[in-house]
């Protein structure tokens, strides 16, 4: 593994991370890759999401400092940031469900966008040097359901309480950086907007994957929304590499403090549901799912969104690594991996395996991150 980082470990080696999140899908994977480049990992998060979680089953518990933290108390992410040192910050802890939000905006306003000031607020007086990617989502753009890819200067927004508390954690990103950090030398802060994330681990609720996996594990049909609602697929290792290249670059490029960046795949990778349940049943036996989009849904839920990532390729030579079809086959086989009764590899090791894989195919593509 370390042979195939060369730079990402150059950076990481040996430093304090701390990540907010960490028991989450995103957060439990970014944990993973950064401990296998031997970071020292502190997560904070008020809970393990959901039953089972890609943290446990991969026993994050026993390699990173694992803590219960909610993000609102402005005063104990203080204390933690102050005593601890972090050399870097990746802040993933959200509300991170559309449905959820409407069920408990206020709730998901508090967490996402009162959340994410707590941790900027926790370094206005922070006199170590530190690097803090604060990551939003693809969400947090005013999606009018364009067919061309949203770039980093468009419009902030949303329909749904979900997409606007985003947007509200971005406005209140970009006040902290221009008040309190924008002189500050020793604070360096970027944004990262990623969305439609898929791998093994994942099992939210209300989420395709997830609610696929749970079904087709039980030989049960699933029920399908919008089958026809296309989204830029991506696996999780897509955008984390993202986060882990603009982490790396913001420690040494000054002028790209404050500025935001898309991860997202290349605009030809938008699917349909269906499309990615038909790559699904290439590798899962006794796929059945059921269209259940005739039937009333009270909740908006929108049928097109790209990203356009120029901006990532310019200035920070990061670009997607997998094809459609190698994101599939990814998150197809860690699941397979993990309800597999015989010959079955452990979770961690499998995953380890899996972001190997990952590094050397963005190696042989020549991605800068990987060499």
């Amino acid at each position: 593994m370390a042979n195939n980082t060369n730079q990402l470990e150059s950076i990481y080696k040996g430093k304090t991370i701390v990540i907010t999140g960490h028991t989450g899908f995103k957060g439990s994977w970014l944990s993973i890759w950064l401990t296998s480049l031997g970071a020292k990992v502190i997560g904070l998060s008020i809970d393990i999401p959901c039953q089972p979680s890609n943290f446990e089953v991969n026993k994050l518990k026993d390699l990173i400092d694992d803590r219960r933290v909610d993000i609102r108390e402005a005063k104990k992410i203080r204390e933690i940031m102050h005593k601890e040192k972090p050399d870097f910050i990746f802040h993933l802890a959200a509300q991170a469900l559309v449905r959820r939000s409407y069920e408990n905006p206020l709730d998901t306003i508090l967490t996402n966008a009162y959340g994410s000031s707590s941790i900027l607020d926790a370094l206005r007086n922070y006199e170590k040097k530190v690097t803090v990617v604060m990551i939003t989502s693809d969400k947090a753009y005013d999606n009018v359901e364009w067919s061309w890819g949203y770039r980093e200067t468009d419009t902030l927004g949303g329909k749904d309480p979900y997409s606007a508390s985003k947007g509200m954690a971005e406005l209140a990103i970009k006040t902290y950086i221009e008040s309190f950090f924008r002189k500050n030398n020793n604070i360096t802060i970027g944004i990262a907007r990623a969305g439609n994330v898929i791998g093994g681990g994942d099992w939210a609720e209300d989420r395709i994957i997830p609610d696929c996996i749970r079904s087709w594990s039980k030989n049960l049909p699933v029920d399908i929304r919008n089958p026809h609602a296309t989204r830029p697929w991506q696996h999780v290792l897509e955008p984390l590499s993202g986060y882990l290249a603009l982490g790396a670059a913001l420690t040494s490029q000054q002028d790209l403090h404050g500025e935001a960046f898309n991860f997202g795949p290349s605009v030809d990778q938008n699917y349909s549901v269906k499309e990615l349940i038909n790559e699904m049943e290439k590798y899962w036996d006794n796929v059945s799912w059921n269209d259940v989009s005739n039937k009333t849904e009270e909740f908006h839920e929108a049928g097109l969104l790209k990203l356009n990532c120029d901006k990532a390729l310019a200035l920070l030579n990061w670009t997607s690594t997998l094809k459609f079809n190698e994101t599939i086959s990814m998150t197809a086989n860690w699941y397979k991996n993990y309800y597999e009764k015989k010959n079955k590899q452990d979770i961690y090791e499998f995953s380890i395996k899996q972001i190997s894989e990952y590094v050397s195919l963005a190696s042989k593509k020549g991605i800068e991150w990987s060499i």
